[in-house]
């Protein structure tokens, strides 16, 4: 006999594609103008001015972000950067391909954002960058961070790729170092594909200008190794629509997440920091005692949508095992056993909330 169906079904996440993303799309495939041009550059123009950045550089996703910053501002082998291992692959592997050394420091066990104690003592002669991830939409504190930094004269490179529009004190994300966003489906705001990276500093990013297209600063003189890691027009269409609906959308998650601390019993429940404004690019609740599995399978038979941010640790990855890296990250490790995300988007319905509520409630 089948199963029974859910009551109802709440997906996880999904991309919110409107008429006006669309039409801008058309727009662009009837001007003939596609790969890097007009529309990109006005959408680095919008996502700078909306970040409070000077600069802000296209690509074609987050981890070439993440890659072309580091290496705009010179980081090659032999450096280090200290990120996290709670993470995206992304975090550890943008470092890599520069030749330096990701060092993962451990994480704070209420905001899972970096223990700053922790990235003190991993600090070397070798030490170039902190790689600061705002994990689920959260911003760490970045006061503290900017102070470490100034000390030991470190670059700030933010992964903010899950952290579009959330801020530190008033200021967005992202603009207190480099700031590298992803645009891919699932996050806060779309263009399909894509990433951004904010500079502060001109030189820089021209020089990420160059690599993301082959080196070159004229057309055909090609001054510098690069890559073609360039953004599409269509692609930069799909932004700038969805740039302009990014802070309603941010602030209908953030209602969900009040309604979810108010209602929510049994289960460990992220935390907003005073200075901190989330932006719940995912809500990420902890549940213990080895049961998360058994709650992912209770949701999923009751049509809530679930996902693991993350199961493994990018140090315990098969590919950074092979390399060699034996790190210690009780912390992290532990978190990697208990986190769940369960529906936090921007279109759910007052229904949908109540219902994701009754069911985790009912673990």
């Amino acid at each position: 006999m089948a199963a029974d169906k859910p009551a109802r079904s709440v997906a996880l996440s999904r991309p919110l594609i409107g008429d006006e993303e669309k039409q801008a799309v058309m727009k662009v495939l009837d001007s003939g103008m596609l790969a890097q041009g007009p529309v990109t550059e006005a959408f680095e123009k919008a996502y700078a001015a909306a970040m409070g950045a000077p600069h802000a550089v296209a690509v074609s996703n987050g981890t070439a972000a993440l890659h072309v910053a580091l290496l705009a501002h010179g980081i090659t082998a032999g450096d280090e950067v200290i990120t996290s291992s709670f993470s995206f692959i992304a975090s550890g592997n943008s470092v890599l391909y520069t030749g330096a050394k990701p060092v993962f420091a451990d994480i704070d066990p209420v905001t899972y954002n970096l223990n700053l104690d922790d990235v003190e003592k991993c600090i070397t002669p070798r030490t170039k960058a902190i790689q600061p991830v705002h994990l689920f939409g959260n911003p760490m504190d970045m006061d503290a961070l900017t102070a470490l930094a100034k000390k030991h004269n470190l670059l700030i490179v933010e992964d903010a790729c899950q952290a579009h529009g959330a801020a530190w004190n008033g200021k967005k994300v992202g603009s207190f170092g480099t700031g590298c966003f992803s645009f891919y489906p699932t996050k806060n705001m779309t263009s399909g594909e894509g990433g951004m990276i904010l500079f502060q500093d001109e030189a820089a990013a021209g020089r990420a200008r160059m690599i993301r297209n082959h080196g070159m600063k004229e057309r055909y003189k090609h001054q510098m190794m690069g890559f073609n890691l360039r953004m599409t027009d269509m692609h930069a269409a799909v932004g700038l629509e969805q740039l302009k609906k990014l802070d309603g959308r941010n602030e209908a998650r953030r209602r969900i997440a009040r309604t979810y601390h108010q209602q929510l019993k049994g289960v460990g429940l992220p935390a907003e920091q005073p200075k901190a404004h989330h932006v719940f690019h995912q809500y990420t609740i902890r549940v213990g005692g080895g049961k998360r599995d058994a709650a992912v399978q209770k949701l999923t038979a009751a049509g809530v949508g679930t996902g693991i941010y993350y199961p493994r640790p990018i140090h315990q990855q098969p590919i950074y095992l092979e390399m060699g890296f034996r790190d210690a990250l009780p912390i992290t490790e532990a978190a990697a056993q208990e986190v769940l995300s369960i529906p936090c988007r921007p279109d759910m319905t007052e229904d949908d909330v109540a219902y994701v509520v009754s069911q985790v409630n009912a673990l």
